[in-house]
């Protein structure tokens, strides 16, 4: 799904006419195996407060994973604990 090929969104959940989407940061994993994915596209409604991947991101983004060594760039992350 390309952002600028969605003027008008609706909600799965609540219907709401003006949901939009968001380029998010995900991660999967921890530690070693931790994969952080850029801009992925999210669909957020201001109405009734949902966020959901569509199909065509999620199968995005376990293409993403199953081809990690081939897609990605290793960087240095710093990483803090809540507790």
């Amino acid at each position: 799904m390309l952002v600028d090929q969605l003027d008008e969104i609706v909600c799965d959940a609540c219907s709401y006419p003006q949901a939009r989407i968001r380029l998010m940061t995900r991660t999967y994993g921890r530690g070693e195996d931790l994969l952080v994915v850029e801009n992925v596209p999210v669909i957020s409604c201001p109405h009734c407060g949902t966020s959901y991947l569509t199909a065509e991101t999620m199968r995005k983004l376990d293409y993403i994973k199953q081809e990690r060594k081939a897609l990605t760039v290793t960087r240095p992350v710093k990483v803090a604990a809540f507790s």
